[in-house]
């Protein structure tokens, strides 16, 4: 098939940063409020102890970012439509319902930080409006935009930016040890971390890894690398674009690793030992520390942070549904948009309903972070069975050094998926 797609030589490529739509679109849709909150109580609890296992979950994330971004442009077609053209339409709707169903409980994990944060300045009662009020927004965009997908790019872009700059300044303002942040980077399991599994004791669940697996389900979503195969179809890619689709992914996930890492950092420097209960209680510790314009920055990064993934999120989730089922999958086709606002309210009312029942917001938002691995290990099946076979990447396929990474990151999801399917049976039995 790769062979089909050469063409003649094409007009020089518009500069970089016009072309990092699809990589940064993935960064913002992994990098969440609730990736900010996982961050920053990583570095409460832990310093700068787990910097490499963030670095390596980042490593992860780029080579199947990478590998999406070449499926769909070599493959010539998104991921479920190759699949379904190899295996039978049946097995493409399974991934596209499975990753929907991922991307649902990410949508629930974005609604409850979002609700975290607004509970932090407004009554308690005012909190499900906000919900409603951000959803219906974005509802509506979703009905009246005529170019959704260049709409969002150029927003994410704007709001990537915004996000770097406030925490960037955060860092320098905090002055970490340098000497200990670079110790970080030397792999070693911190004293106070445990490597049991799930076990219920008193009536609740103890997992001494939920921080962890929360944290590797956020930084390492190979959701949204699947999706990076329908995001260079949307912008119309080619075997030309081939090299370029690679580096923007490879930026991509770059700037989500460099984001987090600030975070852990400037959480480590600043609030060690003292985990924060929820988003609004960690801007507020921070204002003492930094200053009042510290704070102001922090608090302008947060609100891009929040809205970042609630849209993509949702998009990701409608449009790789409608692809699975064989209905067509651009953002700006009509079942793409309605199964989108169909995980918007479905991960709306679930936040909603469980914000009622009392519990501490940081650890619904945690566990819902890690309910998010639970599709992992068939997605990043998926892409690694495409990426090898000759009839689809031609002369592209992986090499052995991407397959050795591959089989790690596969390894990685399949066992965090373990661990949260026993807590899951733990809570039911």
């Amino acid at each position: 098939m790769a062979s089909e797609m050469e063409k003649p030589a094409r007009p020089p490529r518009p500069p970089w940063w016009r072309s990092l739509g699809p990589a940064l679109i993935t960064a913002c849709v992994v990098f969440g409020p609730g990736s900010l909150l996982i961050s920053s109580n990583v570095g409460a609890n832990y310093r700068y102890e787990l910097i490499w296992l963030l670095l390596l979950t980042g490593l992860l994330m780029g080579t199947f970012t990478t590998m999406g971004a070449r499926i769909g442009v070599v493959g010539g077609a998104t991921p479920c439509t190759l699949v379904a053209a190899r295996l039978g339409r049946p097995a493409a709707a399974v991934i596209g319902i499975t990753l929907s169903l991922t991307c649902t409980a990410f949508q629930f994990s974005n609604n409850l930080a979002l609700g975290a944060a607004a509970g932090a300045f407004l009554p308690k009662a005012a909190v499900p409006w906000v919900l409603v009020v951000v959803n219906g927004l974005i509802i509506g965009f979703l009905f009246f935009s005529k170019e959704i997908y260049r709409t969002v790019e150029r927003l994410m872009k704007v709001m990537v930016g915004v996000i770097l700059l406030c925490f960037l300044i955060n860092l320098v303002l905090a002055r970490p040890n340098l000497l200990q942040v670079v110790q970080g980077f030397i792999p070693s399991i911190p004293d106070a971390v445990s490597l049991g599994v799930p076990q219920k004791v008193g009536g609740s669940i103890e997992d001494p890894m939920i921080l962890i697996a929360s944290l590797l389900g956020t930084t390492f979503s190979v959701a949204g690398a699947f999706f990076q195969g329908n995001l260079v179809r949307e912008r119309n890619w080619t075997i030309d674009d081939y090299r370029s689709g690679v580096g923007d992914a490879i930026a991509g996930v770059s700037v989500l690793t460099l984001v987090s890492m600030i975070i852990m950092v400037t959480a480590g420097t600043v609030i060690l030992g003292k985990p924060a209960d929820d988003i609004g209680t960690l801007a507020l510790s921070l204002e003492p520390l930094l200053g009042t314009a510290a704070y102001t920055m922090f608090v302008i990064g947060l609100l891009a942070v929040a809205m970042n993934p609630f849209l993509i999120n949702a998009m990701i989730g409608g449009s790789i549904l409608a692809d699975g089922i064989g209905k067509p999958a651009r953002l700006n086709e009509r079942w793409p948009r309605i199964f989108t606002i169909a995980v918007m309210l479905i991960g709306m009312v679930v936040a909603m309903l469980a914000l009622r029942t009392g519990q501490k917001p940081v650890n619904l938002i945690i566990f819902g972070q890690a309910l998010t691995v639970l599709g992992n290990p068939l997605m990043a099946a998926a892409m690694l069975w495409l990426a090898n076979r000759k009839d689809v990447m031609g002369e592209r396929r992986n090499r052995l050094p991407v397959n050795i990474l591959g089989g790690i990151g596969f390894l990685l999801v399949l066992l965090m998926a373990l661990r949260v399917l026993w807590r899951i049976v733990l809570q039911l039995s």
